[in-house]
């Protein structure tokens, strides 16, 4: 099951587990779009994709759903993606209360719910993989990014508790830090800071590549390729840790 999969790095993680041969459930609120995605994506082994239509703003509906959908599938899942569109920017002092309360809700809550879901069967089976998309903010703040770092962060060390105890189940939990990736949101970062200072789109694209050492953005497939490995049997013994996929940006190791 894959979170926020109708776009972004979301579909590309999608697309990554599919063509590996996984059975991919989707997990997105646009139902249209979902249908289109589950349609597109490969079937190297004959896979049949499916979907499941929720809100992360609406955390006991989103776990209802999941609930509803695991009665009518009761093997459950294997892999959990956790992944949705994180929070606006902007600074810290300037964030309303509900901005940290809606944010706590869609990525540390959701997160919860969705693993409270699938673990029972993943403890069956005596083996699982649950991965949550974060941010490298969790190792180092980003600037303007004042809730999504402070909420990254919760994220980061639920995941690393909920590690610990679910290892000896063969459940692994894990997270994937993206940085400057090519998505709408990283768009929307780039457009609202040239609409605070007047920059040419150019200018302010250049002021990000040079705190990376790689020159480059990445791409949404170069994240999901981490994902792909950290759900694989190959990485059955790394448990509890932060995997940045940010061209060497971070300055921490």
């Amino acid at each position: 099951m894959v979170g926020g999969s109708t776009q972004g790095i979301g579909r590309a993680v999608a697309e990554e587990l599919a063509q590996r041969g996984a059975t991919v459930t989707l997990l997105a609120r646009n139902e249209t779009a979902l249908r289109e995605v589950a349609a597109a994506l490969p079937t190297p082994v004959g896979q049949t994709h499916d979907y499941i239509v929720a809100d992360f703003n609406e955390p006991m509906v989103l776990s209802q759903r999941v609930q509803e959908y695991l009665v009518a599938h009761p093997a459950g899942f294997h892999i959990l993606v956790n992944n949705t569109g994180g929070p606006a920017g902007g600074a810290i002092l300037d964030a309303p209360i509900e901005a940290f309360r809606a944010a706590f809700e869609q990525h540390l809550v959701c997160n919860h719910l969705l693993a409270q879901a699938v673990v029972p069967a993943m403890r069956q089976r005596n083996h699982g993989r649950i991965i949550n998309i974060i941010s490298t903010s969790v190792k180092m703040p980003l600037p303007g990014l004042g809730v999504s770092n402070t909420i990254r962060g919760a994220v980061a060390n639920w995941a690393k508790t909920l590690s610990t105890e679910l290892g000896p189940y063969g459940i692994t939990v894990n997270n994937v830090l993206p940085g400057a990736t090519v998505t709408q949101r990283h768009t929307s970062l780039i457009e609202k800071k040239v609409a605070q200072t007047g920059q040419p789109v150019e200018e302010v694209e250049a002021a990000m590549l040079k705190s990376i050492p790689a020159h480059r953005f990445g791409q949404a497939a170069e994240v999901a390729a981490a994902v792909a490995f950290l759900a694989s049997e190959a990485a059955s013994y790394i448990n509890g840790i932060n995997v940045p996929v940010d061209g060497g940006r971070t300055g921490s190791l």
